[in-house]
């Protein structure tokens, strides 16, 4: 019975190399796998021993055996000090496993003396065959080094207390209380001398508790989750959070950037009121939602750009955790802030000459404007009455929502006003300045007006005002004689055929000519202008500008009202001529 037992026993333990095997980690795990390939071995030696018929065979099964209080141990105490963070040189752990080859060899070789056992004898208890046995003088240095191995293990328990290390509490209490029951039940059962060892189940038990917790211990590892150079070398901090944002792991340079990591408990959440929290958590909110997966903060002065990613230690690729590299970019961003400044400067410099030329554009088109109406006193004053009349109708326009207005455009639409009869300069005296009718030959030459101040507007601005402005600016210049019903010029364009511009600009320009006095009228009343401007909605004008016009048609008289006295001056002027 007890053959059978050991023999489930060596069966679930070769099943647990094999669960591992078939999990395809990303990293080979030695220490592991050491301890894994061993205890079937072990397991072998305790199940054959049950089945032995003579003494020979006996004491060859104790070869296999004693793999567990020699190298297995040894690799089990490298594994626990790893998991607390000791790094222990390679010399040390060469010197560590030949000591305990060799006490290994010392057994082996004591195979037909009476050194370390003088007496062995075969027991058949109808469960299995038992082994008695009498030690001889060199069984104490198997003693003296379990001893030692109990006194590591207590010692790294007492340590892990103190030092209060990033290391997870439960693999280490999972490692160093399997091997010191180990220890402890080899002792009461070599006292009481018991037939078969209880230490196969413990092994076992141990195999598959280790395997199971194999993920949950590696990912408070660091190493598994980046190089070594990273690691030790690196210029980066590292720090690594599970799915239930549980701290796990990260390598010392991280403690340059948040001291705080030093004294925080693995497999807990950051505390509550940790600026840390805020920053990782929040992070790892915006990475879940795909916001973005780096966040830079101010930590203690310095400045910090932090990055998130997932990680797995497995082949298959199954998320297990978040991973965060810190780097310190507190110089980096010194140097973006000067550019910054730099280029703050620069932009408000570049503003202020861009404005500076704007003026002399409109200094320069202002001037040429006056020009033509220095040699037309006829219509004195109507360059500074229409651009302030586009403001009044072009407002309301977007105040209705009437057309699609923006603010650039409306500003476009103002500014370009005062060059919509720049061409004027083009006509000749005799007939700008003509006191009455014009002949049919002298209109047409002066319709001509039109297209030549949709010239002298790409001869001025193009190439060096921005598009959208110039192409405003040519289209009030040349198309603001344009009617509705296709009757104006130059070009004799119907309905929405006509720029909008041209449109907006065709009722400041109309309007100021129906109350304005010219040489060959007299300015007409309010009352009259404005059932003029009405009837011709439809025919002269857009149509969609009625409402338009009757909704400012109290600001454009109260603007006229205000100007009185400039209007009084230039219709005395008027007479006089």
């Amino acid at each position: 019975m007890i053959t059978s037992f050991f023999g489930i026993l060596l069966v679930i333990s070769v099943l647990v190399i094999l669960y591992m095997a078939q999990k395809n980690y990303e990293n080979i795990d030695i220490y592991y796998w050491t301890l894994v390939i061993l205890v079937p071995i072990v397991v072998l030696g305790y199940w054959l021993k049950t089945r032995v018929t003579t003494v020979e065979g006996a004491k060859l099964c104790f070869c296999f055996i004693y793999i567990d209080s020699t190298v297995l141990l040894t690799a089990v105490i490298f594994n626990i000090m790893r998991f607390m963070g000791i790094a222990v040189k390679s010399w040390i752990k060469l010197v560590a496993y030949i000591v305990g080859f060799v006490h290994l060899f010392i057994i082996w070789l004591c195979f037909d003396n009476d050194l370390y056992y003088k007496n062995v004898t075969l027991i058949d208890t109808g469960l299995g065959t038992a082994t008695k046995m009498v030690n001889g003088p060199l069984k104490i240095v198997h003693w003296i080094y379990l001893i030692l191995v109990l006194s590591i293990i207590i010692a790294l328990m007492i340590m892990a207390i103190v030092r209060k290390g990033t290391y997870s509490r439960r693999t280490l209490i999972l490692y160093s209380l399997l091997t010191g029951v180990g220890i402890l039940v080899y002792i009461i059962e070599s006292i009481l001398d018991v037939d078969f060892s209880n230490l196969p189940a413990l092994y076992v038990t141990a195999d598959i508790l280790i395997a199971l917790n194999y993920d949950h211990a590696h990912t408070h590892d660091i190493a598994c989750l980046i190089s070594e150079q990273q690691k030790y070398h690196g210029t980066k901090g590292y720090v690594a959070f599970d799915l239930d944002r549980n701290f796990l792991s990260c390598n010392s340079k991280i403690y340059d950037f948040v001291p705080e990591l030093k004294k925080q408990i693995v497999d807990e959440n950051l505390p509550s009121d940790s600026e840390l929290r805020n920053i990782f958590y929040s992070l790892i909110d915006d990475y879940r939602r795909d916001i973005k997966n780096v966040k830079k903060f101010d930590h203690d002065g310095r400045i910090c750009q932090c990055e998130i990613s997932e990680f797995s230690i497995r082949k298959d690729g199954k998320v297990q955790g978040y991973l965060f590299d810190i780097d310190d970019v507190t110089e980096e961003e010194k140097v973006l802030q000067v550019m910054k400044d730099y280029n703050t400067t620069l932009n408000k410099e570049v503003k202020i000459k861009t404005e500076s030329i704007k003026n002399i554009q409109e200094k320069v088109v202002l001037g040429l404007a006056n020009m033509v109406e220095n040699r037309d006193n006829n219509t004195g004053g109507h360059v500074k009455r229409t651009s302030d009349l586009i403001k009044i109708v072009v407002n309301e326009a977007k105040r209705q929502g009437v057309y699609s207005i923006s603010e650039q455009y409306a500003e476009d639409i103002v500014r370009a006003a005062p060059m919509h009869d720049i061409g004027k300069i083009t006509i000749e005296n005799s007939i700008l300045c003509k006191p009455g009718d014009l002949t049919k030959e002298e209109f047409d030459i002066m319709k001509t007006h039109s297209v030549k101040s949709g010239e002298f507007v790409n001869l001025i601005l193009k190439g060096v005002e921005e598009k959208h402005f110039v192409d405003v600016a040519y289209n009030v210049a040349r198309y603001h004689h344009e009617r509705w019903d296709g009757r104006g010029y130059p070009e004799g364009l119907v309905g929405e055929m006509i720029p909008l511009e041209a449109r907006l600009m065709a009722i400041a320009d109309v309007y100021d000519a129906l109350v304005s006095q010219r040489y060959y009228k007299k300015a007409l009343k309010y009352e009259e202008a404005a059932k003029i401007m009405v009837e011709g909605m439809g025919s002269q004008f857009d149509p969609n500008m009625l409402s338009v016009f009757l909704g400012c048609r109290h600001e454009l008289e109260e603007y006229y009202m205000n100007i009185q006295e400039d209007l009084d001056a230039h219709d005395e002027k008027l007479l006089i001529s």
